[in-house]
């Protein structure tokens, strides 16, 4: 079974320069390899492949998320970044774009260097 084992996250990439310094500099995560194949982070203890690709067609979901404890703090600090945080029709957002859910969850959507979205959620239990 899986369930002792780790994951492995994966995201597409049809510009590994651009992906770097989005992952590196801007989100923080540290780059540990880097192949012809993919550019590989630490995101806290789990891998994340950022896979390249001839061409990127992102899903409109979200493929990759971070839980926090700070959204706002993580908002403000990634907006200071150049992040624009997503908004979305039928979800009643803050000022920074943040949605809470009717359990108080909060999440926050933005986008990556090839579209893909990505999310911070707080979660309120």
């Amino acid at each position: 079974m899986l369930t002792d084992q780790s994951i492995i996250a994966y995201v597409a990439t049809t510009d590994p320069d651009r992906s770097r310094v989005f992952y590196a500099s801007t989100l923080g995560l540290r780059l540990v390899d880097e192949t012809p194949y993919a550019l590989v982070f630490d995101a806290n203890g789990t891998m994340l492949r950022v896979t390249r690709v001839a061409a990127a067609n992102p899903p409109a979901y979200t493929v990759l998320g971070w839980k926090v404890s700070d959204l706002v703090g993580e908002v403000t600090d990634l907006a200071s970044r150049g992040v624009q945080f997503e908004r979305f029709a039928g979800l009643t957002q803050d000022e920074r774009g943040i949605w809470t859910t009717d359990d108080g969850d909060r999440i926050a959507w933005f986008k990556d260097p090839d579209g893909n979205l990505l999310s911070l959620s707080e979660i309120a239990s």
